[in-house]
């Protein structure tokens, strides 16, 4: 399975959001064209009306290479009956909606259905992704491939060993954007508070986190040895690091308090 069974199959989007549109964008501009796509969303963006060529809430091809389920989880029970004619075939269901289980799609489409789960982070609407794939006992390594060239769109793949890793991922990286936000926000403030502009407080905090972000991606060094070549013996950063490396109120715990509540929120929603 591959880009030219999309292209002459068929590729159906249910949902397309801006998670969606991200990576229908990244296809259209790797060469997929238009009329290989069948989306199915209710309020389509001017963008999706816009496509010359695509097919959009239009009756469906019965047996697409892939079902792309971008729909909030809240319309799944609605949108997924729609599909069950396509399960137990040789159609691959991709999910990218947040907390639906491998076995609640088997549930509703059947258990001979490949499906992979896939968990994409927001910054993928910017091709700055990176997206955990898993699939189950009926989705080969054709279909793992193929689902990994699909989301490569809008940033990196990781493939999963387990179904269970997938709260700890959202936790980590489908809610970490939330979490770097928030610091920005807190770096702002913190420099507002000090005597700066908020435009000037705000681009400052904005520009260092990004940049941080990137050096740690393309530094050679990890990011503690990084911390370290910032850091000056008995400097300012080290008055800042002591603070915030505490063992008892620092980052650390506050972190792994904030992971812990996120994971179990993530099982709690998935029950």
């Amino acid at each position: 399975m591959d880009m030219n069974d999309i292209r002459e199959k068929g590729m159906v989007l249910l949902g397309c959001g801006k998670m969606g549109s991200a990576m229908l964008k990244g296809w259209l501009d790797g060469g997929l064209p238009a009329t290989s796509v069948w989306v199915n969303d209710p309020k389509p963006s001017e963008w999706l009306q816009g496509l010359d060529g695509l097919n959009l809430n239009a009756d469906l091809p019965p047996a697409p290479a892939v079902v792309l389920v971008a729909v909030k989880p809240q319309m799944m029970a609605d949108a997924l009956p729609t599909l069950k004619a396509m399960g137990n075939g040789s159609t691959l269901f991709v999910s990218v909606a947040a907390g639906i289980t491998i076995a609640t799609y088997e549930d509703m489409l059947g258990d001979r259905t490949p499906i992979v789960r896939a968990m994409p982070n927001t910054p993928a609407a910017v091709g700055r992704g990176v997206t955990a794939i898993i699939g189950n006992g009926a989705a080969g390594a054709d279909h793992a491939d193929l689902a990994e060239a699909l989301l490569s769109a809008v940033g990196q793949v990781v493939r999963l060993e387990s179904e269970e890793q997938m709260s700890a991922v959202t936790a980590i990286s489908g809610c970490g954007p939330a979490y770097t936000f928030h610091l920005i926000e807190a770096m702002a403030a913190a420099g507002e508070a000090n005597g700066l502009a908020p435009e000037l407080a705000l681009q400052l905090a904005k520009a260092t986190v990004a940049g941080a972000g990137h050096l740690a991606e393309n530094a050679d060094e990890d990011p503690g040895q990084l911390r370290v070549n910032v850091t000056s013996p008995n400097g300012v950063t080290q008055a800042a690091l002591e603070v915030l490396m505490n063992e008892t109120d620092g980052f650390p715990p506050l972190l792994e308090r904030a992971v812990e509540a996120a994971i179990k929120r993530d099982k709690e929603l998935g029950a």
